[in-house]
């Protein structure tokens, strides 16, 4: 699993495309070493324990190519729930930027909006200071791995004091053919102080090759900026996905990080943020629905490194048939972050006997004036739920609907921007009546 020879070869030939800046040599060139030196994860990491994926070390490694975009791209944009909504849309295939399927709105008070190749020429000086600054590569393999081969991703600057009022779009769809093929898509987001951005990442598939998007998003939030990031993974069953989210906040900063998990053969997210300023409120949301031999993994660290801040982690899964759902949250509390309040909760809703749920909450606290919570629960539908719901002279199966909904619902409503919210309901409401379990069936 940790032979590495192959990804060297690819780098050389790949990796350092003309017209870079100088300055990314070095940053790749870190990105592969750090890949190199740890391999593959094993079932013997500790993080790892609960996900192997051996699957993804087996298949040979291609680095997706440019594709000519057809018909399927744009039925598939046309299908998707949240792609109609208003505001800038990047839209990009196998990994690189489609200026055809993609919307730009003017954008005022100096915001740019753009694809990361493009703005790697245009803003280097700004993006130098931030690439690689917070996606940590030790200890995580495949951010090394994205490090050293993205392609290309988006770049989203708001200055200081600005607020874009319409969500900004990021749509990445894969239409790989054949195994192996790797996607590394890249995303910088930065929100300076003072100003407001709501983002939407998604991750869709029109074909159904297994292949592989390792994607890492960075996220900075100035002092008194507001955030909301929203991810949606609904790859291919055969697809495979690595997903890397981290931030560094400002002091009274206001962030919300929401991520659901619907496809994929096997998905991990890791999500990472220090809570450096204080005063700061930092809220990670999520939801995963499995099936089949789905796996759906959520990995997060979050770091107070002030006083006075506050952070809440809800995440929720239902699992049905046998797959499984892995949650592994860490809160770490620094000396000097005394007066943290921090929440940390994961709920798993088993559909079937069969279906297997593996949570990890952890606290680890260097501060004495604290308050910081965590809990875990696997089970199933409560029959006194649905009992006390029957007496009120509603049918067994729409009690079923009700409650399920309810659980997923308890994450969705976080979610502040209005037409991702309803637009996510949606989605998740029709792949749920799409279960036969939902009703018992």
């Amino acid at each position: 699993m940790n032979n590495t020879d192959s990804f060297q070869t690819k780098f050389e030939q790949l990796a350092n495309p003309s017209g870079s800046p100088a300055w990314l040599v070095p940053l790749r060139s870190a990105g592969l070493a750090s890949f190199t030196a740890q391999g593959f994860p094993t079932l013997q990491h500790e993080d790892w324990r609960f996900t192997n994926i051996a699957p993804i070390a087996k298949m040979p490694f291609q680095p997706a190519q440019a594709t000519v975009v057809n018909g399927a791209e744009t039925q598939a944009l046309s299908a998707a729930i949240l792609a109609g909504m208003s505001g800038s849309r990047l839209v990009f295939v196998d990994g690189f930027f489609s200026a055809k399927l993609s919307v730009t709105r003017p954008a005022a008070g100096g915001v740019k909006i753009k694809n990361l190749a493009t703005a790697l020429t245009e803003d280097s000086a700004l993006i130098e200071k931030h690439l690689g600054q917070y996606a940590v590569t030790k200890d995580n393999a495949f951010a090394a791995l994205n490090q050293a081969f993205f392609t290309d991703g988006a770049f989203i600057f708001v200055p200081a004091g600005v607020a874009v009022e319409e969500p900004v779009q990021l749509i990445y769809l894969s239409s790989a053919k054949q195994s192996g093929a790797a996607i590394h898509p890249r995303n910088l987001i930065i929100a300076e102080a003072n100003s407001r951005v709501t983002v939407i990442e998604s991750y869709l598939s029109t074909g159904s090759a297994a292949y592989l998007t390792n994607a890492v998003t960075e996220l900075v939030a100035g002092d008194s900026a507001y955030v909301e990031h929203v991810k949606l993974q609904d790859e291919t069953a055969a697809a495979f996905h690595m997903a890397t989210i981290s931030g560094e906040f400002g002091r009274a900063s206001n962030v919300n990080i929401h991520s659901f998990a619907l496809g994929a053969k096997l998905s991990r997210t890791n999500i990472r943020t220090k809570l450096a300023g204080e005063g700061l409120e930092c809220v990670l949301n999520g939801l995963y629905i499995t099936k089949d031999e789905q796996l759906a993994d959520h990995h997060m660290i979050v770091e107070h490194a002030q006083p006075h801040c506050a952070s809440h982690e809800y995440f929720n899964g239902i699992l049905d048939d046998k797959s499984k759902g892995v949650f592994h949250g860490r809160i770490y509390v620094h000396p000097i972050a005394q007066k943290t309040d921090a929440k940390q909760t994961n709920k798993n809703l088993l559909l079937s006997d069969d279906a297997t749920a593996d949570t990890k909450p952890q606290l680890e606290i260097y501060a004495d004036d604290v308050k910081c919570t965590h809990g875990a629960t696997i089970g199933q539908l409560n029959d006194e739920s649905i009992f006390y719901l029957r007496t009120r002279g509603i049918g067994r199966d729409n009690a079923r609907r009700m409650l399920i909904h309810a659980f997923a619902g308890e994450i969705i409503e976080r979610i502040k921007c209005a037409p991702a919210r309803e637009g996510l309901d949606k989605l998740v409401w029709d792949r749920l009546e799409a279960n036969p379990h939902l009703a018992g069936k």
